[in-house]
């Protein structure tokens, strides 16, 4: 196992992070900013107002997302278990 072959497991790794943390944090980003621009706005400055609408549309994203993120670590790890026979030899 040569140290070329470990980083390019542990890059792999923080792509797959990446692409799986992304629709989640992007929607609560979107939602966090539209409704921070509502606080401003109409100098609102409730706390509970900012987190209900980051919580549901994180759900949702989780709903529409999620199949697709489970095949995405499936893939990872199946193909990290495949190469496991290569890394004995």
């Amino acid at each position: 196992m040569t140290p070329e072959f470990v980083t390019s497991i542990g890059q792999q790794a923080l792509w797959v992070t990446m692409m799986i943390a992304a629709p989640m944090l992007l929607s609560a980003l979107a939602v966090g900013l539209l409704v921070g621009m509502f606080q401003a706005a109409t100098q609102i400055n409730e706390m509970t107002l900012s987190f209900i609408p980051k919580l549901l549309v994180l759900v949702l994203a989780i709903m529409f997302a999620g199949p697709w993120m489970l095949a995405v670590i499936t893939n990872f790890t199946r193909q990290l278990l495949q190469q496991v026979p290569t890394l004995i030899s």
